[in-house]
């Protein structure tokens, strides 16, 4: 639902879905940084701050109705998909978590390009 108008509620699944991406790969940045095989994660960590970051950027582009939302989406799917097979690679739970919801995400943000 929207906050002020209802200029962007076609994006609200998509707003969503990105929030909640971000806060899961920051958490999960937060979680790796304190297991033993850090330097196995480098590729991981990275990926988790750039989905994150690219997740942030898509719910301010979607929030103001920007004219390069549906393109932003589009990468951002590409991202969140690489960063859930990075996560994927690791056993642990905020890893396996983290994917799920980055696939997740990049499923709605496909909804978007189309």
């Amino acid at each position: 639902m929207s906050v002020v108008t209802n200029t962007n509620e076609k994006f609200q699944a998509c707003i969503d879905a990105c929030s909640k991406c971000a806060q899961a790969c920051y958490e999960c940045f937060s979680a790796c940084l304190n297991e033993p095989d850090l330097n196995a994660r480098k590729n991981c960590v990275s990926i988790l701050v750039e989905c994150a970051m690219m997740c942030q950027m898509s719910v301010s582009m979607m929030a103001m109705n920007g004219q390069f939302s549906k393109e932003h989406c589009e990468l951002c799917a590409k991202i969140c998909e690489r960063c859930a097979q990075e996560c994927a690679m690791f056993k642990d739970e905020h890893c396996q978590k983290c994917a799920d919801i980055c696939r997740m995400c990049a499923e709605e943000c496909r909804k978007m390009t189309a």
